[in-house]
């Protein structure tokens, strides 16, 4: 019976394979938490050692997941050749290099994805892909910014001594095939059959991730405390990478709402206020005609700012002075405190601050086959003599924006290619206050021809890869906060260059944010991400400051600027002018989830239908969907119906009315 265990060496191989690929599973998780530790002190100081624990065990059993798909047929395979008393160590090694290259894969993605849930709050998903049509910028992003670049370091190191301790252990394996005492008796035959049985029916279980549920274990089972951080930390990023592939095969953007797409337009339409005529082929569509219009048309100047949280102003919290300019404008012009993003993405705030229609989850509308029109701000202005121009810092075809704002009648696009070579710093272009020195002279000239100009600027700098020009001196010494400091100094300028022009007084300034930046770790949708500035500057034509507290979306900047312009328009959008309505909630989306949130109250919606409440503004962790029912179904109904709406008419092509 010893000398019959003895010759289990393919089970012995197999148990000390999964051992190495745990423990360096395992390693990647610990860099992550060291990489991120900051985030901890969002959780009591008594809860810690516990959750963090309970972290990495349940990390445990989402690194076997994957470990046993990786080992579960390479281990059937192995079995088979065994049973059969193949001696032949080729096809052994070929085994072997199965599995070798399966887990330096999954480290692959290991490494990876510290980075990527350092820029999103979020585990390695397929969103990474997004830009795989913009191979060489997004190459040069991770090569020229050192908190991307480093995680190639435990890659390799981790990778050369996985390989190295594989092969010992297929040495002695080797080893124990060459002398294997072949032909076995028929009773070793059948008793290696069952043990084989045994351990594909473990490794069977450990894929599953759990036995007493009759589904397997899926990514909200991670989510077993009050604290996103260490929620996050259990999940494997193979396993997130895969299971957001499969999502996406479908078609993940169907929002079951549980009612009719009719119903939905109808609800839709009593939240804006919209009286069905049938003047328009557009269930949205509704003139708006102001009190009384306007004499000399205004300039309009929107600067979409690269993630500028609220989290980082002075005026929402921030003790730094990062933005002493966007906190002084916010004094002297109409600021929105409420106002959040639609997505995480910079394609999700140009689509819904210029064109007003909402993003979901992943969805890339700028990248659509056959491009949709839209009645946004471009084409609203345009019957008005309005000329219009988009700037940015780098290539305006990643994210295919520069080809989307052309089909909306953009008449000019600037970007990379139009400055001096020896301005470009880096794979994003030029710096942000380079960008507007640029810009004003050309919109000098447009303005001397007599017609309003509409110009959008979206800004990089705050992005990484960091560059901060040697002119500028900044005061924090870390590099992401001097980046803040640069980016607010930069609105400085392009403000100072445009107020020497006889423009200016006719000029409104527009600040928004394309999303905001996963400041805290509260909750696993932050709060800070969403959270923009909206500020309206124009002092000649404002009048006196306001501050409106009110909940509003990014889609609402485009109306909003129309009612203060006093133009009448066709409002084909889901936005509404903040300075005349109201909404009860804001909604918005990342890549997987849905959030909502008025009244105290933040809902998130997951997938697979796991829902919370959340009281944000006191921090609280704790979970209230089920002492207040019905505040979060109010909540859940009114942002689903709004994107059921959106989604309709994305896809029956009503979004430019008469199309």
């Amino acid at each position: 019976m010893k000398n019959y265990i003895r010759q289990q060496y393919h089970v012995l191989y197999i148990l000390l394979v999964y051992i190495t690929g745990i423990l360096s599973f395992t390693l990647f998780r610990l860099i992550l938490f060291l990489n991120e530790y900051g985030r901890m002190a969002d959780i009591p100081a008594a809860d810690r050692t516990g959750v963090m624990a309970r972290a990495f065990l349940m990390g445990l059993r989402f690194d076997t997941v994957i470990s046993g798909y990786i080992l579960f047929f390479t281990f059937l395979f192995l079995s088979v050749m065994v049973i059969a008393g193949i001696r032949k160590i080729l096809p052994y090694k070929v085994i072997h290099f199965v599995i070798i290259l399966g887990y330096l894969l999954s480290f692959l993605l290991c490494a990876i994805d510290i980075p990527f849930f350092r820029q999103f709050f979020s585990r390695l998903s397929v969103t990474a892909l997004q830009w795989a049509d913009s191979p060489g910028f997004v190459a040069k992003m991770i090569i020229q910014e050192p908190r991307y670049f480093w995680t190639a370091i435990p890659l390799l190191v981790i990778s050369i001594i996985f390989i190295y301790l594989l092969k010992k252990i297929f040495r002695s394996f080797s080893r124990a095939v060459a002398q294997g005492g072949f032909p076995k008796p028929w009773r070793h035959i059948v008793a290696d059959g069952m043990l084989s049985v045994t351990v594909l029916l473990l490794l069977f279980a450990g894929i599953r991730g759990r036995l007493s549920q009759k589904s397997p274990i899926r990514v909200g089972t991670a989510y077993f405390s009050n604290y996103a951080f260490t929620n996050q930390l259990g999940l494997n990023p193979v396993f997130t990478f895969i299971n957001s592939m499969l999502e996406s095969g479908a078609d993940k953007n169907i929002l079951e709402t549980g009612i009719s797409d009719g119903q939905a337009i109808r609800e839709v339409q009593r939240l804006l206020g919209i009286r069905p005529s049938g003047e328009y082929n557009c269930p949205l569509a509704r003139a708006v005609v102001p009190d009384t219009l306007t004499g000399r048309k205004q300039n309009v100047v929107i600067v979409i700012m690269e993630s500028m949280s609220t989290a980082k102003m002075g005026r929402y919290g921030n003790v730094m002075r990062l933005t002493p300019f966007l906190d002084s404008i916010a004094r002297h012009g109409y600021v929105f405190d409420s106002i959040y993003t639609s997505g995480i993405h910079t394609y999700n705030g140009v689509y819904s601050t210029l064109f007003s229609y909402p993003t979901i989850y992943d969805h890339h509308p700028l990248k659509e086959v056959n491009m949709l029109r839209y009645m946004g701000i471009s084409n609203a202005l345009k019957p008005h003599g309005y000329q219009s121009i988009y700037f940015t810092t780098h290539d305006d075809q990643f994210d295919n924006i520069g080809g989307f704002l052309m089909n909306n009648n953009f008449g000019m696009i600037v970007s990379q290619k139009d400055y001096p070579r020896s301005e470009i710093e880096s794979t994003l272009g030029v710096p942000d206050d380079v960008m507007f020195g640029h810009a004003v002279p050309i919109l000098d000239k447009m303005a001397s021809g007599g017609q309003p100009f509409l110009a959008v600027f979206l800004t990089a700098s705050d992005h990484g890869p960091y560059v901060i020009p040697d002119y500028f001196h900044p005061r924090q010494e870390k590099i992401r906060d001097q980046a803040v400091e640069y980016a607010d100094w930069s609105l400085r300028k392009l403000v100072y260059l445009c107020s020497g022009k006889s423009w200016f007084e006719h000029t409104l300034f527009v600040f928004i944010a394309d999303h905001g930046a996963p400041l805290d770790a509260v909750y696993d949708m932050p709060v800070s991400y969403h959270h923009s500035p909206l500020i309206f500057f124009s002092p000649a034509l404002l009048g006196e400051p306001r501050v409106i507290t009110s909940p509003g979306n990014q889609v609402d900047v485009f109306p909003t600027i129309m009612g203060i312009l006093k133009l009448p328009y066709i409002n084909n959008t889901l936005g509404i002018d903040l300075l005349k309505k109201s909404r009860p909630f804001s909604y918005f989306s990342s890549d997987d989830k849905i959030g909502v949130i008025g009244n105290g109250f933040f809902l998130v919606m997951r997938p697979g239908g796991e829902e919370s409440l959340y009281r944000y503004r006191h921090r609280d962790t704790g979970n209230y969907i089920h002492q207040y029912p019905a505040i979060a179904d109010s909540m859940k109904q009114y942002a689903l119906v709004n994107m059921q709406v959106a989604q309709w008419m994305v896809r029956n092509r009503k979004t430019l009315c008469g199309e």
